[in-house]
């Protein structure tokens, strides 16, 4: 699908959608448990994929209303009767790797082109020390995968500088184990908020699990039980990112979006980003209510070892700032859904934006763009879609973005959204 965005002023409220992380994570632990009802999920392409999992290792998710009615199969996945095809969700593939290593037989694992070339070799070694045995099909560490179980749990190293997800799988997955997994971390973690978005839903799911000097240990033999049987997911604060860089740079009046209350989640530093920038940002966490007005940005140096999500907005805001933006600690973003740093240094540039691009950095030298309408590639990524369409609005004539499509990945909502605001956007 081809969108195309004409500079635009925005005003109004929106909603932020229900947080993707939060979401994959109470699929799969009510898929653990012996059950459990997921209200306010958010349904998308990526989340899909996590429920058919639970469905494969025979589990079953149903939608009702608004709702995920999830029946686990209470720490003991079969082997699945299919293939399971992750699509283009490396959260998927990543977390029930785990649950494929606690099954007593043989799970094979796939994705699209995008999710075939992303790494998963740490991952699979790990199941190998815990004693299951796991393989990338060509050899090169990327899926189609092939894991065998079950595993009894125990000790693994495993570094943390190449996907915070391989730590939320296997800590998911020890907690039904044995003996339980204890994780030391070779190297620094990287989005290590994630990891406490994880911690998060299992406190709400009854499994004890803590962070220790050099990694992280989750107890064996515990059981799956959410309070009450529910578990509702907050808002997402990646896709809320969007929604206030619009605000910032192009509200009329006001834009207020809504759905914003505290977690654990590392991008809520948007707003504290958006503030050193200048913006003028009013956040009311008791209400989850963000407002946000049209301000002159400065120029910032920002790292995203914790938030890799949030390097496309920040990219985007620092091409109509005054100055310079330094995003830091960026080489694990080349490792999302498509290589971040370079997709995102390439299109700002055909917008007129000055950009400079560093192996583990981003710089965007606001006060050298002229930004103009392009024809711009998405890159099959959702979040380089959103972030490119925010940049139209304040771009010269219009910009059409090709696979804008692949928003249905986090926000399916997300254009309808942007045109609720006033701003002109055809599809």
């Amino acid at each position: 699908m081809q969108v195309t965005v004409a500079n635009s002023r925005v005003s109004g409220t929106a909603r932020a959608p229900p947080s993707k992380s939060y979401t994959h994570r109470a699929l799969l632990a009510a898929g653990y448990a012996e059950g459990a009802l997921v209200r306010g999920p958010l349904v998308s392409a990526d989340t899909k994929a996590t429920a058919r999992a639970v469905d494969r290792f025979d589990g079953d998710a149903e939608r009702v209303d608004r709702d995920w009615e999830i029946t686990g199969f209470l720490g003991d996945p079969a082997v699945p009767a299919d293939v399971i095809d992750c699509a283009n969700s490396g959260t998927t593939m990543r977390l029930v790797t785990g649950t494929a290593a606690l099954v007593d037989g043989t799970t094979v694992l796939t994705g699209d082109r995008s999710l075939r070339s992303r790494p998963q070799g740490p991952l699979l070694d790990a199941v190998e020390s815990l004693g299951g045995t796991a393989r990338s099909t060509r050899g090169n560490g990327q899926a189609p995968l092939i894991v065998d179980g079950p595993i009894e749990g125990g000790h693994v190293e495993i570094p943390g500088d190449v996907s915070s997800q391989f730590i939320t799988s296997l800590l998911m997955a020890g907690a039904v184990t044995d003996r339980g997994v204890e994780l030391e971390l070779t190297t620094e973690l990287k989005s290590a908020p994630y990891v406490d978005i994880t911690l998060d839903v299992l406190d709400s799911f009854g499994v004890d699990a803590e962070e220790r000097t050099n990694g992280y240990r989750v107890a064996g033999g515990q059981t799956y039980e959410p309070t009450d049987g529910e578990y509702e997911v907050p808002g997402d604060f990646s896709s809320t990112s969007y929604l206030l860089a619009a605000g910032a740079l192009a509200a009329d009046e006001e834009v207020v979006v809504e759905g914003a209350r505290p977690s654990a989640q590392g991008d809520a530093a948007i707003v504290d980003v958006l503030r050193e920038m200048g913006a003028a940002v009013d956040w009311e966490q008791s209400t989850g209510r963000i407002f946000v007005e049209r301000s002159a940005l400065d120029g910032v140096t920002v790292s995203v070892a914790d938030t890799p999500d949030l390097l496309p907005t920040i990219a985007v805001l620092g091409a109509a700032a005054d100055g310079s933006t330094h995003i830091t600690n960026a080489e694990h973003v080349r490792y999302k859904e498509t290589d971040r740093v370079s997709a995102m240094a390439e299109e700002l540039a055909k917008l007129g934006a000055s950009v400079e691009e560093h192996p583990d950095e981003l710089v965007v030298h606001g006060s050298d763009s002229d930004l103009g309408g392009a024809h711009l590639d998405g890159r099959g990524d959702h979040r380089i879609v959103m972030s490119l369409a925010i940049a139209g609005l304040v771009a010269d004539g219009e910009t059409t973005i090709d696979g804008a499509e692949h928003v249905d990945v986090s926000f399916p909502d997300f254009f309808d959204a942007l045109a609720d605001l006033g701003a002109d956007v055809d599809r």
